[in-house]
């Protein structure tokens, strides 16, 4: 009986350890998520490595799925040369031009 006790004893302790040391970092989701850069999201969203993206691809992102048909209308005004797919410059021209947006 005081094994068991000993061991539950045990596993509350390190649950808490962990909890305590999970509070002080910062969270991944929503408005708190660390900013990427726009080489950093392409290449992630780059699921095949091919350098552009296709509209599958681009559907991936946490943006499109919110939104998925005003995530297609979007990949495709961003698609300036309607090869159906994004190079990694109309994607950060996409960024660049948000952010300029922004400041008025």
């Amino acid at each position: 009986m005081k094994t068991i006790l000993s061991l539950c004893a045990l596993a509350i302790c390190g649950a808490f350890t962990l909890h305590a040391a999970d509070s002080g970092k910062p969270k991944k989701s929503g408005a708190d998520a660390p900013k990427r850069s726009p080489e950093e999201m392409f290449k992630k969203l780059d699921s095949n490595g091919d350098g552009s993206l296709s509209k599958d691809e681009f559907a991936v992102g946490s943006r499109a799925k919110q939104d998925p048909a005003k995530s297609d209308k979007r990949f495709t005004a961003l698609d300036k040369n309607t090869d159906g797919k994004l190079s990694a410059e109309e994607f950060k021209a996409a960024g660049a031009g948000k952010k300029a947006g922004s400041d008025k």
